[in-house]
Order: structure tokens, then sequence, then C-alpha cells
């Protein structure tokens, strides 16, 4: 299982150049005389099902806010952050979510332009163990295994520093298998097939939806750092900052949409994305669920705001994410380290233009609840 950051980078590649992407596609039908006008939009986010956690890329295409600004905007999904940012790369996407771990080991790795946007969570992953589990700590974790959503996501190389900071050599004291996410992974878990689940913070709400009662055990300093981030190569930047900027305006304004009413933004998802409302209870059940899984990936997302300066949507601050590859620089997930400005767009005023939209008729759309239904 031990491959280096570049080996693995190398087999994503040939991965991401050999296969079709097979993924599912998100997106709200317009009408085929206006959809022939807008401006095709393709952004990666790394995982199975685009489900109601991601309220700033999936609310824009419901509720028209990127077609306003002239673009036909869909997701697609990916095994991870460097799957997505490889899927850059080669031109198949225009965007991907990815995490900070990405981002940074994409720039001073391997000398890969990917540029952050806008920043959008805390790195609110855990590892989840039963209730009743004997694993209380990092330590205890030698000689189990452990699930992953894929060996290719971000969370990759945050288990690995929190195993070697503990005691603990993820290349041969543990096994890292790959489960994907929802009930494979929780499967994999009841099955004992792995006795841990290192997942983010809404994946772990989800598991506990479903009555399983669970221990998350992580590093402390996680909630003090950048995670997920909004992120475009340079050169997408370059030749076109006007869809750069309108596409981050519109995901700044679904994200104050769902901070203002998270049972709307539920209510929309479930209307506009019929194929991602969850099953195997009643209705006011799963609404329970789906609210806990939102409410969760905006708490993070609120965390992130805060810890970058608290005022504008999306804002990033160099310092977070300098604090990010010191750290992955200690692990030994990277051997060198760039300026944390070199990796994020920080243009003065782009911040400032994706905010500028108006907020008070994003929030009475969200109270009154009487769009995209």
């Amino acid at each position: 299982m031990k491959h280096s950051l570049r080996t693995r980078w190398n087999r994503i590649a040939a991965l991401a150049a050999a296969t079709a992407f097979g993924l599912l596609a998100l997106q709200v039908q317009a009408q085929q005389s206006s959809a022939k006008s807008l401006k095709p939009v393709t952004i990666a986010l790394g995982t199975q099902v685009v489900n109601v956690t991601y309220p700033w890329l999936t609310l824009p295409i419901a509720l028209g806010y990127w077609k306003d600004e002239g673009y036909d905007v869909k997701i697609v999904t990916t095994g991870g952050s460097l799957q997505g940012i490889q899927q850059m790369v080669a031109g198949g996407v225009d965007f991907a979510q990815v995490n900070s771990t990405g981002l940074i080991q994409a720039n001073a790795e391997n000398n890969v332009a990917v540029r952050g946007l806008m920043g959008t969570g805390v790195i609110d992953w855990g590892v989840g163990v039963p209730q009743d589990s004997s694993i209380k700590t990092a330590a205890d974790l030698k000689g189990k295994k452990i699930g992953i959503f894929s060996l290719g996501t971000g969370g990759m190389p945050l288990l690995k520093g929190y195993l070697r900071a503990n005691g603990v050599d993820p290349d041969k004291d543990v096994q890292i298998i790959a489960t994907g996410a929802g009930a494979p992974a929780l499967e994999a878990l009841k099955s004992d097939r792995v006795q841990a689940l290192m997942f983010w913070g809404s994946a772990l709400t989800g598991f506990q939806n479903t009555g399983t009662r669970m221990r998350v055990i992580f590093d402390p300093s996680w909630r003090a750092l950048p995670d997920f981030t909004f992120a475009t190569m340079q050169k997408t930047i370059d030749a076109d900052p006007a869809m750069v900027e309108a596409i981050s305006r519109g995901a700044a304004k679904a994200t104050l949409f769902a901070q203002t009413n998270p049972e709307c933004a539920r209510k929309i998802h479930w209307k506009n994305f019929p194929s991602t409302k969850p099953t195997g209870a009643d209705e006011a059940t799963l609404a329970k669920w789906d609210l806990a899984l939102l409410q969760t990936q905006l708490d993070t997302m609120s965390a992130a705001q805060t810890m970058n300066g608290g005022k504008l949507i999306g804002s990033m601050s160099p310092a977070a994410y300098g604090r990010m590859q010191d750290l992955m620089l200690k692990d030994g997930l990277i051997k060198r380290t760039l300026p944390p400005e070199s990796m994020l767009y920080l243009k003065p005023g782009f911040v400032e233009a994706i905010n500028r939209f108006d907020r008070n008729a994003v929030i009475d759309a969200a109270r009154s609840c009487s769009v995209g239904l």
C-alpha cells in the first residue's frame, strides 16, 4: 500500500485519462431555446452522491443563479480531490471542489497551477468507531483496518499524518481500505471488514442518522485549519476571469440562502434533485436526517467564514492555508512549501465582487421559501 504522493498522482492521472467519467451529472434542464445561449460549465465534486450537503453547488442550479449570469452548469462526481484536479488539468471540467490537502499537494509537489477561489469549510473529518469499540485514541488504531471513501481523497494525508503523530505507521501498522461512501462504508464497519471509518463531518452524521452509535476521534487542531476549497486552474482564470467571478458569485449567493433557511434549502434540493433523496424511512424521518446532514455542513462553512475573517463569503486567509501547509510538511506529506498566497486567487476586489449581490433579496427569498419549489 506504500506509494509516494507523486506515484499516487500519476496513477490517478492515468486512470482519469484512460476512463470516461461514468459519473452522476446533476442539472436542472433549461428550455432548449434558452440553453443554446448559455455557456456550458462543468464542476467536479469528489463524492459519489451529490446530496443536500453541497448547497453552494446545487442551489445555484435550482434557483437559476448561474443561468441568470449566462451559464449552463452541471456537477459531475469524481473519486476524490486528486481526480477532480486531474480532470481540470485534462480540460474535462472547469472547476473542482477540492480538499486543502489536494490543493497544496498539487502546487507544492506537482507544480500544478490550481488556485483556490473560495474557502468553504474547515477540516471536520474524524475517525468514527462503534460506541462500544475498544478504540478510544489514535494509538488504538494500530493493527486495525480503517475505511475511507477513496485512496485519492483529501482525507488520506490527514489520516496518515494523524496516525504518524500518534506513533502509528500508516504504511505498516494499519490497513486503509477504500469503502466508498454511504451504505457500503457503514456495512463495512458493521460487518467488521473495517474497524473504523475516516470520513468528513456530514458523512459521519449520516452514519449516525441510521441509528449507528459512534465515537468520533480527531486531531483538535483540524478545526482551525482550512479544508474544502472551491478551485480552478490559473489558465481558466487567465482565459475567462468574468466566468470565474460569476460562478463564484452564484456559489456565494447560494451559501447565504442556505444559511438563512436550511429547511428551505433541503426542500428545494429534494424538489430539483429527486434522485438524491434518501430512502429507507418515512418522510418526516428522512427530512430530519437530511436537515442534520445539511446543518453539519453549514457549521463547517460558518467556521471557515469565521476563520477567514467573518465578513465576506468565500474569503480565504493565506495564514490559515500556511498553517495547513506547515502541518503537511511536518507530517512528511509534502517535501517543500510555497508562499500560500501563490495557491489562492487573491486578486484585489475579487472576493468583494463575488459578494456584490442583493443580499436582502436572497434573504427574503430564503425566508419566504417561495422559489425553487
